[in-house]
């Protein structure tokens, strides 16, 4: 048994509910459809209905090499993460070490600080699953980019249908690459655990508001509330 203490359990509680409640918000809630996922999602329908006019489609093949490179890239980046979290498991008396002289830090029992480990390479391998799925997801639309039909073909039902379904599976795989990003972002604040659960509780708010910002409220976002001058330069200074 991990024997956690009640601040430990308030803090713990508190990083899950604020991941599950921000998923929630992002993904599901009305204030979801105005972030910044949300509205790229739409463009992945234009996209390839723009793709069905298009005689050559090899710029199509290589955004969605790009897509893919991108999920494989972070793929493999959560399991170098998993197995250096579980390296790590094996030097738990030199570590314990090191953190119990660590300002702010409250020295945890062994069996306490495996236990955080096996968490954290928890959420990695919740995070592979995750973009594994969307590499694989993404190999599917190029499936389907190839089977598209001529461009003379498409205005035709079966043309239109092809390119809706092709969308959402693209959709449905940069949700899922969302997710494995958002398990990356909240391991950063899961590290606030292994000096104590106060710096879990500080570390989890300051993730939250940093995603949630760069959701609603960044540069990025703002591109798609205004329409540029042509007369203008439309890019922030730099």
């Amino acid at each position: 048994m991990l024997d956690l203490s009640p601040p430990d359990l308030l803090a713990l509680a508190y990083f899950l509910a604020a991941w599950f409640a921000y998923s929630i918000v992002v993904e599901r809630s009305a204030r979801g459809g105005e972030s910044l996922n949300s509205l790229m999602h739409g463009y992945r329908d234009r996209w390839m209905l723009e793709m069905l006019g298009r005689p050559m489609r090899m710029v199509d093949g290589q955004v969605t090499a790009s897509l893919q490179n991108g999920a494989a890239f972070f793929a493999s980046t959560s399991l170098i993460a998993v197995g250096g979290t579980l390296t790590l498991l094996r030097s738990a008396d030199e570590i314990l070490t090191v953190v119990s002289v660590l300002p702010f830090s409250s020295p945890p029992t062994r069996v306490l600080w495996e236990g955080k480990m096996m968490g954290l390479a928890i959420i990695f391998v919740y995070a592979f699953f995750k973009f594994a799925w969307s590499y694989r997801l993404y190999n599917y639309v190029a499936i389907l980019i190839g089977a598209a039909p001529p461009v003379e073909e498409k205005d035709t039902p079966h043309a239109r249908a092809l390119a809706h379904r092709t969308a959402h599976i693209c959709a449905d795989a940069g949700r899922h690459f969302n997710r494995g990003q958002r398990a990356f972002f909240f391991a950063l604040g899961y590290l606030g655990w292994f000096l104590g659960p106060i710096p879990l509780a500080l570390s989890t708010t300051a993730i939250v508001w940093v995603i949630y910002r760069r959701q609603f409220y960044s540069e990025s976002r703002r591109a798609f509330d205004t329409t540029p001058d042509i007369d203008k330069p439309s890019l922030p200074p730099v």
